[in-house]
């Protein structure tokens, strides 16, 4: 499913409006991937109401039934609403936000507005960015009526009756001082308003009659001076100040790419006074999301590693396993390098899922060392034969995991495209950590057992009696305890 925002000029009837999305149903019926087209007319994707917006919900044919991508078939859908005059369009995601959108604050309007120029222009120059649209309140053509106060309070016309007068005849009156139609069963407020090709014309305005205070009905032009003008549709804050939303849609590049492009231009170099660039959108989230993945795989370490020392009472062994694990991030990143895939949120729930693997290889071998060790075996003979004989059960798990990987890294089904990268990862990292970590692990085993010997000789003279000293004082208590039998034939004595 694939959602637009379209957007007429302000200004739009709603006849023009039906014209423009009917003609842009059909060129997307056009393609024979699509399946349906579905028109909103008169809201955006977000649900705000506006006659010059609509909302387009293009329904593809199931994944397997074609062979374009949905990321091709956007790309299609832009070429042929392109030749559309007086339309803008952009791809939204299900939460109505573009792919990657910055926001501008600031007080200056002035700067503001010169700032959201440069910044849209620079964008459509680049290649990389498509379909660049600040997302802000347009100016729109409108009526101004502005009171002479004098001459009103000559024929004693106050601004209330003036605005009142303006807005009945515009826009009709507010509900509660409708007149109601009796229909039986219910009552249908009656809204009486000017005709639209009178509103047109200000010679009908300028005649429009307002009753004083004396009772005395003037024309609207005797008190008031009417005019043509533009002003904005709707004013939107961040923060109580004005803001602008520049959004995109992206071209071969990710989230974090483009948004290095945009704090790259020169316009963001050096921004005016009252003008500041905020990270809001998919960008905001992305952030979001990374940093709490990485408060969780730092506490699921943590607890790994504290679990690892209760298990081998030692915290070198330990050490020895989480060092394994960068070997998986390498495969990862190489996975995903070969394959053209960016870092996604799925790569990342991967990665969190890889570490456990990768963790219980190391445990397989360092554990089967250290009992080979303790039934004395020498240190290198017992770390190469748990190579050799746990080699079998990791490159099997090993063989079990990729194959069940295999479907999601071709994307297989729906949705196919969103899981394919977090199974690309998934693959790299078990089949380098696999090879890696039966030559890096024996490696790092005997280092840390070395460095936990000189660590242990260190720390030895401050921890614990001095065997030697104690013996000098009784050597008699010293031998029975060195020797166990004679400890056992005084205990039975």
């Amino acid at each position: 499913r694939i959602v637009l925002a379209l957007e007429l000029p302000p200004g739009v009837t709603l006849e023009t409006q039906r014209q423009k999305t009917d003609e842009s149903v059909k060129r997307i019926r056009e393609l024979p991937e699509v399946q349906q087209v579905l028109i909103i007319g008169g809201s955006s994707p977000t649900g705000q109401r506006e006659l010059r917006k609509a909302t387009a919900i293009v329904l593809l044919q199931p994944r397997g039934e074609r062979v374009k991508k949905q990321r091709q078939l956007e790309a299609d859908i832009s070429a042929k609403l392109s030749a559309v005059p007086d339309m803008r369009v952009w791809y939204v995601n299900d939460r109505g936000e573009r792919e990657l959108a910055v926001t501008l604050v600031g007080t200056n309007i002035a700067n503001l507005q010169k700032v959201t120029a440069e910044m849209e222009g620079a964008l459509r120059r680049n290649p990389q960015f498509r379909n660049v649209a600040a997302i802000a309140g347009v100016e729109r053509p409108e009526i101004i009526v502005s009171p002479r106060l004098e001459d009103a309070a000559r024929f004693g016309v106050s601004t209330d009756a003036i605005s009142e007068a303006v807005r009945v005849a515009t826009i009709g009156d507010v509900g509660p001082s409708l007149a109601k139609f009796n229909a039986g069963d219910r009552l249908i407020p009656i809204r009486v308003q000017v005709d639209e090709d009178a509103r047109n014309d200000l010679r009908y305005v300028e005649s429009m009659t307002i009753t004083g205070n004396t009772g005395i009905a003037v024309p609207l032009a005797a008190v008031a001076d009417i005019a043509f003008g533009q002003g904005f549709s709707s004013i939107e804050r961040y923060n109580r100040v004005r803001r602008v939303v520049i959004g995109t849609d992206l071209v071969g590049i990710t989230t974090g790419e483009g948004l290095d492009v945009i704090l790259a231009l020169p316009v963001m170099k050096k921004l005016p006074d009252g003008v500041q660039l905020l990270i809001t959108g998919d960008a905001e989230i992305q952030g979001e999301i990374f940093a709490g993945f990485a408060k969780a795989m730092g506490l699921g370490l943590l607890i790994v590693f504290g679990v690892l020392v209760l298990l081998f009472g030692s915290f070198f062994h330990p050490i020895t396993i989480m060092l394994s694990l960068p070997l998986s991030i390498g495969g990862v990143i190489l996975a995903l390098l070969i394959t053209k895939n960016p870092i996604s949120m799925p790569v990342v729930i991967g990665i969190l899922m890889l570490l456990g693997i990768v963790t219980k290889n190391a445990i397989m071998l360092v554990d089967f060392a250290v009992e080979a060790e303790a039934k004395g075996v020498p240190r290198n003979e017992a770390i190469i034969d748990a190579g050799r004989k746990r080699a079998r059960p990791i490159v099997m798990t090993t063989i079990a995991m990729v194959a069940g990987m295999l479907p999601s890294a071709y994307g297989v089904g729906d949705g196919g495209e969103f899981r394919a990268p977090m199974a690309i990862g998934v693959i790299g990292g078990l089949l380098v950590s696999t090879v890696l970590s039966l030559i890096f692990v024996p490696s790092f085993y005997s280092i840390m057992d070395s460095v936990a010997h000189v660590v242990g000789r260190f720390f030895s003279r401050f921890v614990g009696p001095n065997e030697e000293a104690e013996g000098s004082h009784d050597h008699g208590v010293s031998a029975a305890l060195a020797d166990p039998k004679p400890r056992l034939k005084l205990a039975a004595e």
